[in-house]
């Protein structure tokens, strides 16, 4: 067997040892194995996952082998969770795999303490009432739950955790934390003594940007009431004054001065969205608190005392244009600031895990220091119950995803995932799976899908007639394409999770594959 470090090298330089760490410790149970909940357990064996339990009752059947790859000729006839099950563990060796012919919709209904002994629960194709169930059973174990279904050309992905927190939020554009709008005394002092107004030319080109826009900031500073530019016509003069410094015009450091410009004119202290976590009621702790929030509850304090209303600095700089000796100087003052901040947040924490009467030493230095580094990009996303969502979706967002022009065959697959469910409880088929009743089942589609959205508040709303005939030529088949895609995704999803990394999906994610377009609708 390859060692786990070459093995998952390209996805460790993704999430990191602690990722795959978390990855190898999670147990996940799937249920129903068909294109859809194989796809996405395929992604999730090959990254490493700890163990997998799969759990379906059919058989295969000659229709199997059209759209899933993972049963073939010598399938048929033969449990479609075993099948399934050695095929997944033959992509890696390291997964512990086994399975269960049984119906998930038994199981829920019969015993429901079977899903508390997993990490997380990927639920492919259940119906409405069994997600509702399922859905209660794992809030209550505190089991995550990922719900996943495809439907002819159409599919949709749903989380479904009471609260999830993500310190490692990794966006993909954020401002980097250089604080040349409210330095520190010891970056203030450092561009205090560096004259920009050296004669020697090499010297005048290799003054890191940051110290230029320090200096200039506090001048203009000095000489507007303590204010930084904000109207559109001061940045440009700002940025006019520092071109006016230049001494050639291969000045890489200036230009790179005048780019980085609007770092200065950034609102100082934190963003509303993290003034939002730290007025969060979690962050008034006690004994029961999660380590997340005893962290933002000593960030909390510190913003108020050592911060003086900014976060703990993270302590890196980006490449530019500087003497070695500059940069040295500069990284080694950041590198200091955020060493203090996270000695200071530190020693918080310890002094509230003492006061709620836990070990101060529970959390570990290296958890803090990336909560440190991350505390500007701290996540919390939480979600309805899915039962919540179904009986009393937000009227307001509905009724807006109904009128608009963009949302509305998003909105529309959504109402008609849910009307086939009524549909089948009634009639005890899906519309159109069986041949000869078509006109029939779409007359009686559209009657379950009006009553379903006058049901929601929604009256007087209709559905086109095209996505409605649609819907009935689907059938309720899984298309391997659609399958491959939604367990792409709802994979994606479990390992955001998992690894508490990356920020994951906060509505019912739906995909149209009659116009390729994905959205997310947030009921």
């Amino acid at each position: 067997m390859a060692e786990p470090k070459t093995k998952y090298d390209r996805q460790l330089r993704i999430w990191g040892d602690q990722g795959q760490a978390a990855l190898e410790k999670a147990s996940i149970c799937l249920l129903n194995c068909g294109p859809t909940g194989s796809e996405t357990l395929k992604n999730l064996v090959l990254g490493g996952i700890g163990s997998i339990t799969v759990i379906d009752g059919s058989k295969v059947e000659l229709g199997d082998l059209g759209n899933n790859f993972m049963v073939d000729e010598s399938s048929v006839g033969q449990s479609k969770a075993k099948c399934v099950c050695a095929f997944l563990q033959e992509l890696n060796d390291a997964v512990k795999a086994k399975f269960i012919e049984e119906y998930p919709e038994a199981l829920i209904e019969t015993n429901p303490s079977f899903f508390s002994q997993f990490t997380l629960v990927v639920a492919t194709q259940l119906v409405e009432d069994s997600m509702v169930k399922l859905d209660r059973i794992c809030r209550e174990a505190n089991v995550m739950l990922v719900f996943a279904r495809s439907y002819g050309l159409t599919g949709l992905v749903r989380i479904s955790v009471k609260e999830h927190t993500v310190i490692e939020s990794k966006p993909d554009h954020f401002l980097d934390d250089l604080r040349l709008n409210n330095p520190w005394p010891e970056l203030r002092r450092l561009a205090e003594t560096t004259d920009l107004q050296v004669s020697d030319p090499i010297s005048h080109k290799h003054i890191p940007y940051v110290i230029i826009l320090v200096k200039m900031a506090d001048e203009w500073a000095k000489s507007h009431g303590g204010n930084l530019p904000s109207t559109r016509e001061e940045k440009k003069e700002f940025k006019d004054l520092l071109k006016a410094r230049m001494i050639a015009l291969d000045e890489d450091n200036y230009k790179e001065a005048i780019d980085a410009s609007f770092k200065v004119f950034a609102p100082r202290g934190i963003s509303s969205d993290l003034q939002q976590v730290i007025n969060d009621g979690c962050a008034e702790v006690d004994s029961s608190s999660l380590d997340f929030w005893i962290m933002v509850a000593a960030l909390k304090e510190f913003l108020a005392k050592e911060g003086g209303g900014e976060a703990p600095l993270e302590g890196s700089i980006p490449d530019m244009t500087s003497s070695t000796e500059h940069y040295v100087n500069l990284q080694n003052i950041y590198f200091a600031k955020a060493d203090a901040d996270f000695l200071a947040i530190e020693q918080r924490v310890r002094n509230i895990l003492k006061k709620i009467g836990r070990d101060p030493n529970s959390i570990s230095k290296a958890i803090i220091k990336s909560f440190c580094k991350n505390a500007r990009k701290l996540k919390i996303c939480r979600y309805r119950l899915v039962e919540e969502e179904f009986n009393s979706p937000i009227l307001s967002e509905l009724q807006k995803y109904l009128t608009d022009e963009d949302y509305s065959v998003a909105v529309g697959f959504y109402i008609l995932l849910r009307a086939v469910d009524r549909f089948a409880a009634n009639y005890n088929s899906f519309p159109g799976q069986f041949n000869g009743a078509m006109d029939e089942d779409i007359s009686r589609l559209k009657i379950t899908a009006v009553g379903l959205l006058g049901d929601l508040g929604c009256n007087g709303s209709t559905l086109t007639e095209d996505l409605i005939n649609e819907m009935c030529r689907f059938g309720a088949a899984e298309l391997h394409a659609v399958a491959a895609l939604i367990g792409g995704i709802a994979s994606q999803e479990v390992i955001k999770l998992i690894t508490r990394q990356f920020v994951p999906m906060p509505g019912t994610f739906i995909f149209n594959g009659i116009d390729h377009k994905s959205q997310l609708l947030l009921l």
